[in-house]
């Protein structure tokens, strides 16, 4: 008996110490993959002499057979895969629309991505993340039955930046992307159209909404893009009207593009006095649905 509750309190000990070693988030994915509770599998891939760690999250009434749509989720510098999950729900969203959520992680300990112009040793060691989602979604064709025109992609911060950046150089592969409180500060010729759905708080900080530098960057000083100029980039990359529709209320403004090019839209979420971080949380002050509102959008604009 003394036995048993010596084995018993060794296990928890371990348990405890596991815990610790891979932070509450992950220890609760390794508890629920391990007793099958769980659509997780997380992954590494070798580029450029570099380990590039993913993991993803498969609906859990998933048969392998039915092709599902793809969303890329990216967190922002210094942030993890795991904080991307937990901030944006789309583990959730994934399990009630049938799609997979793939949560893929930046470079360093500080983890960053090379999105052009930002951010940190990312950037700085010229990381060839494009290449690093090429091999990606590859990889993903070899494990998963995918649709392959519904690619989509958001991030927020230095996440959002990378979505530009794949926008750009990956439009063959990506249908639309949804930045939050990103930057497009890359030259950009897209090969093909790309829908886009932006959301920017209106006192952003660190990504101001008007654009410009300021003192809270990270690494070296850069000019961001402001929003009205991506945005016009893409009304006329993708055809649209030049007249959005255009609906204001207390917490966010809208403009909406439509009559684009292979029924790709553009849409602005600009929400007023918002800050840098993803809308909706209850941190956030607006309850704006954002993930919602991207899986709406996503699913309304694959590829022809």
């Amino acid at each position: 008996m003394r036995n048993r509750r010596r084995h018993v309190l060794l296990f928890f000990v371990f348990a405890l110490l596991f815990a610790l070693m891979l932070g509450p988030a992950r220890f609760g994915r390794f508890v629920l993959r391990a007793f099958g509770q769980s659509g997780d599998k997380s992954g590494t891939l070798e580029i450029d002499g570099r380990t590039r760690n993913y993991f993803v999250h498969a609906p859990r009434s998933y048969d392998h057979k039915t092709p599902l749509p793809v969303v890329l989720v990216l967190h922002g510098a210094t942030q993890s895969a795991e904080s991307a999950e937990r901030m944006s729900g789309m583990s959730a969203k994934a399990d009630k629309e049938m799609f997979l959520a793939v949560y893929p992680s930046g470079i360093g300990r500080v983890p960053t991505w090379n999105a052009g112009a930002c951010c940190g040793p990312a950037m700085e060691q010229k990381v060839d993340d494009v290449a690093f989602f090429r091999a990606l979604l590859a990889k993903l064709e070899s494990e998963y039955t995918i649709d392959s025109k519904r690619v989509f992609v958001t991030g927020i911060s230095n996440g959002g930046m990378m979505s530009y950046r794949l926008a750009c150089e990956m439009s063959e592969r990506i249908a639309a992307i949804s930045p939050v409180e990103g930057a497009q500060d890359i030259p950009c010729h897209p090969a093909n159209p790309v829908a886009l759905l932006v959301f920017h708080g209106t006192a952003d900080h660190l990504v101001p909404f008007d654009g410009g530098s300021t003192p809270f960057q990270m690494g070296s000083k850069r000019s961001d893009t402001s929003v009205a100029d991506t945005v016009a980039f893409w009304v006329k990359e993708d055809g649209c009207k030049l007249s959005p529709e255009h609906g204001e209320t207390a917490a966010v403004h809208t403009d909406i593009y439509s009559g684009c090019k292979y029924g790709t839209a553009v849409a602005l979420y600009a929400i007023q006095g918002g800050h840098h971080m993803w809308p909706g949380l209850q941190i956030s002050g607006n309850d704006i649905p954002a993930t919602d509102l991207m899986w709406t959008f996503f699913a309304a604009h694959p590829k022809p």
